[in-house]
């Protein structure tokens, strides 16, 4: 699998949820955004008398290089951390906001790797009271198939290997099933 077909799979596979906006080759190697916005509330007989309401966000950026080193993998986490975080408004309504970047590449140097896993930024609002930000980082090495994350990046794995290698899986079970 290549890095565009990468991306065309994980554009559709977040589609069904996220607005995603594809980035120009001026911007590589930014090959997407994907936002997505929940606005949840409770009420009590009538929309006026409401218990609680909650805003929740995800912003993901994807990169895309042949191969990653950590200069590259800094640049480009500073790049969807201050983005992402310019675009948080805390307030009371604020639940929580996640900001992804994950990368796909051919190739990673162990360093770049390493700093991937040792990434953590958590901010809390107000003692959490206006909610609370979440960094998430993933990288996917596509000729290894494999994923690695910081700590609080493993649902975004899940994600990954789900879209990007378990269908090739299946189909190549199924093809030697038929012989």
């Amino acid at each position: 699998m290549t890095r565009e077909d990468a991306v065309e799979r994980l554009c559709d596979v977040y589609g069904g949820s996220f607005d995603i906006t594809r980035c120009e080759e001026t911007e590589l190697p930014l090959a997407a955004k994907m936002d997505f916005y929940v606005h949840n509330s409770k009420y009590v007989l009538s929309k006026k008398a409401k218990l609680w309401e909650a805003n929740s966000f995800e912003y993901v950026y994807l990169f895309t290089v042949p191969h990653l080193t950590r200069e590259i993998y800094e640049q480009c986490e500073r790049l969807a951390y201050e983005q992402g975080r310019a675009r948080i408004r805390p307030g009371p309504n604020h639940m929580y906001t996640y900001i992804s970047a994950i990368f796909l590449c051919d190739s990673c140097d162990p360093e770049a790797r390493k700093a991937l896993k040792r990434c953590r930024r958590y901010e809390s609002f107000r003692l959490s009271y206006w909610g609370w930000m979440d960094f998430h980082t993933a990288l996917v090495v596509l000729p290894e198939e494999s994923v690695a994350t910081n700590a609080s990046g493993h649902s975004a794995a899940q994600v990954l290997e789900r879209a990007l290698f378990h269908k090739q899986k299946r189909k190549l079970f199924r093809k030697e099933r038929s012989l």
